[in-house]
């Protein structure tokens, strides 16, 4: 019996079982393979060249059948056209043409998303689909790092009106097979799903990741409002889909700038992950802390001591003392030293160390500013604290000083606090117009370092000034990181609620993660369905 006849034989054997792994082990697309399917492909180079040809085979050897008795299946014309388009791709595809190869699977999984689209008996065809875009996905991925042979791609379609990238185009065939999952009506919405419904984080998941790897998770902002719309609750999914769609939801909502969302995404992701499993850990924490710093959320040394999170402790220790202290220097210093690491988790994480965790450094840096300058008054005095925005000019002309690369000499020995005080002041002030003959800092050989717009603590050698001072305080009390107003005739910020809360620190600079909590009014992260 010829090859090809002992194959669609076997394809109805398994239809009549309604076996849909079966199906999926039978309609193998990639090596490593049995040399039964070099055989197949063979015989159809050599004997079906003409497709009607092949095509009168397959409808020979899979009859539709009227009367099928219950708990069997049978075959229908969606199904007839995969398995037709199933031997064009063995007759045809050369794996060393990568090009090729992607066109023949592409048709191929366009008609598996047909096939699946029958009511009857589609379902049968979901674990096939599984498999075949799990093929198109790594084929995907491993030609859009292929620019040679992406340019021969895009002048194939250079007539057409709209021309997709190879993920594009990819995205969007999996985004068919998950809407057939979504509006399939196996099962009510808040039930345990059913049917073609068990499929649908499957395939959200695969074209989150395809996405997000590739800088183009904006795309998924549909497929978020219909899972919104129609999906079961994503506590009916195994473990491991639960956690890979948060994952990649958390990474969505992070790109777009949604911290709060993002956070909630991943520590729930990270909590529902054993501790075994070091690897998926890892990856969450990667985006995790960050999320938090943001929140106004530092790590602690023991979540950093874990071992998950030893290739990140470096860094993100070091960008937690810097938010703490206010310390730009060594703000600085880490995202250059980790630069690498950073940018090789994704262009979003870097810029956002970059540029988000800005507001809390200048709100750290203007609390230690008052620390060294306040005075109490007198118990008996009314009058409000205040932090002199002269004495928060001169600090932050220090710092922009640092990071230009001038160094600053010894300091003043020990001595009561208000000598230290006024001493201090003396120092950066001298520092702040460095090239004065009394300077406490010494200019660098060669002159200030040229800083890249992300370097400076405004934005490169910008020189700080009094309106910058004021704009960064009005900023910060407009964020709420600040509880106080500006006066403008002492020239200073003036600090409300002290009696309230007992001391002028704990009223002026109000603990972020309360701050931001408070100002939160969501209660649903968009793309995540929970329970009733």
């Amino acid at each position: 019996m010829a090859v090809t006849t002992q194959f669609l034989t076997g394809v109805r054997d398994i239809l009549k079982r309604l076996d849909g792994e079966a199906l999926r082990d039978w309609l193998k697309v990639e090596p490593p393979l049995p040399q039964e399917y070099y055989s197949l492909a063979s015989e159809l180079k050599s004997s079906y060249q003409d497709d009607s040809a092949l095509e009168k085979l397959v409808e020979k050897s899979l009859p539709e059948e009227d009367d099928v008795p219950e708990g069997q299946g049978t075959t229908w014309p969606g199904f007839i056209s995969f398995i037709k388009d199933y031997f064009l791709y063995w007759r045809d595809v050369e794996f060393d043409d990568l090009l090729g190869a992607h066109q023949l699977l592409t048709a191929l999984t366009n008609s598996c998303a047909t096939a699946l689209n029958n009511p009857t008996y589609g379902t049968i065809m979901l674990q096939s689909s599984i498999s075949l875009c799990a093929s198109l996905s790594t084929l995907s991925m491993t030609l859009n790092k292929r620019p040679d042979l992406t340019r021969k791609l895009a002048a194939i379609h250079a007539g057409d009106e709209e021309r997709k990238s190879v993920i594009e185009i990819t995205a969007e065939i999996m985004q068919k097979f998950f809407t057939t999952c979504l509006t399939d009506r196996s099962s009510p919405r808040f039930a345990q799903p059913t049917g073609k419904k068990v499929g649908i984080y499957v395939f959200a998941n695969k074209t989150l990741k395809l996405l997000t790897m590739n800088s183009k998770s904006y795309l998924a902002a549909q497929l978020l409002t219909n899972i919104m719309a129609k999906s079961p609750p994503l506590s009916y999914y195994p473990a491991a889909q639960r956690v890979t769609f948060l994952y990649f939801l958390g990474r969505f909502h992070f790109n777009h700038n949604h911290f709060w969302r993002a956070a909630q995404c991943f520590q729930e992701a990270y909590s529902q992950t054993p501790p075994r499993f070091l690897k998926h850990r890892r990856i969450i924490l990667t985006y995790l802390i960050p999320s938090n710093f943001i929140l106004g959320r530092l790590p602690s040394q023991a979540l950093l001591q874990r071992p998950e999170a030893q290739s990140m402790a470096q860094c993100y220790s070091q960008l937690s003392l810097a938010i703490r202290k206010g310390d730009y220097v060594l703000y600085q210093h880490t995202i250059k030293q980790h630069e690498g690491w950073l940018r090789s988790k994704g262009f979003p994480l870097f810029t956002t160390l970059q540029w988000r965790i800005r507001p809390l450094l200048w709100r750290s840096l203007s609390r230690r500013t008052f620390l060294l300058t306040y005075t109490p008054p007198d118990d008996d005095s009314r009058k409000a604290a205040v932090l002199k925005l002269a004495d928060l000019y001169t600090t932050m002309s220090y710092v922009q000083k640092r990071l230009e690369g001038y160094l600053p000499a010894q300091l003043v020995p020990k001595g009561r606090q208000s000598s230290v005080n006024s001493y201090l002041l003396k120092a950066v002030s001298n520092s702040a117009s460095a090239g004065t003959a009394d300077s406490t800092i010494a200019p660098p050989p060669g002159g200030p370092k040229h800083l890249a717009p992300d370097e400076g603590l405004l934005s490169g050698n910008t020189a700080v000034d009094d309106h910058v001072v004021e704009n960064i305080v009005a900023s910060l009390i407009g964020q709420d990181l600040l509880h106080g107003y500006i006066a403008h005739s002492q020239g200073a910020f003036a600090i409300m609620g002290t009696k309230q809360k007992g001391s002028a620190v704990a009223a002026g600079w109000p603990t972020v993660s309360d701050v931001i909590d408070q100002r939160s009014v969501e209660s649903v992260v968009p793309g995540w369905v929970k329970d009733e």
